[in-house]
């Protein structure tokens, strides 16, 4: 198993038991919608697809929609950004797919409102494979 499986079925463990603490009306309710943008790809890569962050039960999240795609990148990672640049104390995680729904929940120590935008980021290369600008 590798690092990206791993992080895959840790993903999918953790939605399946929120779903089963919750209907999904209940849990509609209890989010708060916070902003939201649409990647576009950086640095010769093709990167759309929707981003959300939204509060639920005190936490914030950044999720990732049904039609995020990125096409590939060695270690991309996952971030908020100010003025569509990387910010290393945005750092939010390794990347778990190329495709589809993903959810990261912030750091309590992290305030969403000093961010406006969510990069996606290859660690290795040190440029941004997509960023979305957050409304």
């Amino acid at each position: 198993m590798n690092r990206r499986d791993l992080f895959r079925v840790a993903a999918g463990t953790g939605i399946a038991m929120t779903a089963i603490g919750a209907t999904a009306p209940a849990f509609a309710q209890a989010m708060a919608a916070v902003s939201s943008g649409t990647f576009e790809g950086r640095s010769n890569h093709i990167n759309t697809g929707s981003v959300q962050v939204f509060t639920k039960g005190g936490r914030t999240f950044v999720e990732l929609g049904d039609d995020f795609d990125l096409d590939g990148g060695p270690d991309p990672r996952v971030a908020l950004g100010k003025n569509g640049e990387y910010v290393p104390e945005g750092y939010l995680g390794a990347l778990i797919d190329l495709k589809g729904k993903q959810l990261y929940a912030l750091p309590t120590t992290l305030a969403v409102e000093d961010f406006d935008s969510v990069v996606i980021w290859c660690e290795v290369a040190g440029v941004p494979l997509g960023v979305a600008t957050l409304s």
